[in-house]
């Protein structure tokens, strides 16, 4: 890396580019320094001595999307949906199994040597606590320069001068360099992790929950720094959070990410005033609100997410979804379906309630299971009703994996049938049945009425 290289560290550059107002259709960027395509990274299951593979842990399986060019994109979803595994896929801190990372043109997956040092030296982690990105014994300003020494800029004045300038810009004081990581406090050395993600000029940072081991006032104030340099020197943003509220303040667009696959993305300001997923509708419902005229979101079905090494056929989130779609044979209203769907769902992630206790020595009656799952009486569907029946005096009897198989035989979904393709809805990419006018009973607007 030569010394002018460098010194851009220090320059401003254009204002970002701002995303195209378009009410039709999702339209990625224009000019993307980062494509995402069909990234995967399975993890082998082995078994035994000669360590056989008898499965995959799918990490992240087929996600695709773009970042322009001082652009910042929300990557978020619930803790082990695959956020950070994806980061270091791009990164290839990790290696990919499939797809491919496109970097300012070129295939990331093909770079070797001296050309993957310079990919790195342009593409930055920060990290989510910044207790584990500095060695103790080992001054700040050092920490800082080392990326300099590692590229090759051997005139310590030089990288003494750029680190002292990239501490002041982040908010600290060129007399910093000479103290060590634990006399700073957390939200401190954060900014000097920034300053360490920026000392190489680069035109991407893969920030990975970089505000969640902060407190709020810390955290207001880091997320300022990270749009301001953002802007300034107009970096492209991979921001990985868990917080719809941090995400919404600081990004363009958002991808939101469950079970290793993407299920929807946008810009910022559609996806979360008007969510078309239901995943994303449950992320946004779990959000505290102090606002009594908030309009009430769904909560999930269950609370298990599923094993990313067995997850569910079709659409994965329909084990969870408040909108899983009933067949068009099955004969029960909205609320009937939803809460049929639930005990199905229940029953087969576990979650019983305490009140019912098939480890206990006596019998269940079937009423307390009935009360206990929120179950009538009766149900207008035969079929269904028997269905229940069946499962109700299984578990009453202690036995809940037959229940199970019985609900998943007699109380299909659609839902569980095929893979959901992403389609265009309302200026946004979305992975869900209920938008896929091809599927069966979506076109029946009794199937489709809102449960809540």
């Amino acid at each position: 890396m030569t010394d002018a290289d460098t010194d851009t560290a220090t320059q401003s550059r254009s204002e970002p580019r701002g995303v195209e107002d378009d009410d039709t259709a999702y339209e990625p960027s224009p000019d993307p320094l980062l494509q995402v395509r069909d990234l995967e990274l399975h993890y082998p299951i082995t078994k035994g001595f000669l360590r056989r593979e008898v499965g995959r842990v799918r990490a992240v399986d087929g996600v695709s999307f773009d970042i322009g060019r001082g652009e910042a994109l929300g990557l978020v979803g619930e803790s082990g949906s695959g956020k950070t595994t994806t980061a270091l896929s791009i990164l290839r801190l990790e290696e990919p199994t499939g797809g491919n990372v496109i970097f300012d043109g070129e295939s990331v997956r093909d770079l070797a040597g001296g050309d993957l040092r310079a990919f790195r030296r342009r593409a930055q982690l920060i990290v989510q606590d910044p207790n584990e990105a500095f060695n103790p014994r080992m001054k700040v300003g050092k920490a800082v320069a080392e990326p300099l020494a590692l590229h090759g800029m051997t005139d310590e004045d030089r990288r003494r001068r750029i680190v002292e300038d990239l501490l002041e810009r982040v908010g600290l004081s060129a007399n910093d360099a000479g103290r060590y990581p634990h006399e700073f406090s957390g939200g401190e050395k954060q900014r000097i992790a920034i300053a360490r993600a920026l000392v190489l000029n680069p035109d991407l940072i893969v920030a990975d929950e970089p505000t969640s081991a902060l407190d709020g006032r810390v955290r207001a104030d880091i997320l300022g720094l990270l749009d301001d340099i953002r802007r300034e020197f107009d970096i492209s943003v991979l921001f990985i959070s868990h917080d719809i509220d941090v995400v919404r303040r600081f990004c363009d667009r958002v991808a939101v990410m469950y079970l290793g696959e993407i299920v929807e993305q946008g810009r910022i300001d559609r996806v979360l005033s008007a969510p078309k997923h239901p995943y994303t509708q449950v992320l946004l419902g779990s959000v505290p609100s102090l606002d009594p005229t908030d309009r009430t979101l769904p909560s999930p079905l269950t609370d298990t997410i599923p094993d990313p090494a067995d997850p569910p056929a079709g659409c994965r989130f329909h084990t969870r979804c408040p909108a899983v779609i009933r067949p068009e044979e099955i004969d029960l209203e909205p609320e009937q379906w939803q809460r049929v769907a639930a005990f199905r769902f229940t029953v087969q992630a576990g979650e019983l309630p305490e009140s019912i206790d098939i480890t206990g020595s006596g019998p269940i009656d079937e009423s307390t299971v009935r009360d206990a799952l929120d179950l009538p009486e009766r149900l207008p569907d035969q079929g269904i009703d028997d269905g229940v029946a069946s499962a109700i005096e299984a578990i009453a009897s202690g036995e809940l994996e037959r229940a199970g198989e019985i609900l998943e035989e007699g109380v299909p979904t659609v839902c569980e049938q095929s893979v959901p393709e992403s389609i265009t809805v309302d200026g946004r990419t979305v992975a869900c049945h209920r938008h896929d006018e091809t599927m069966p009973g979506v076109a029946d607007p009794e199937i489709m009425k809102p449960f809540r």
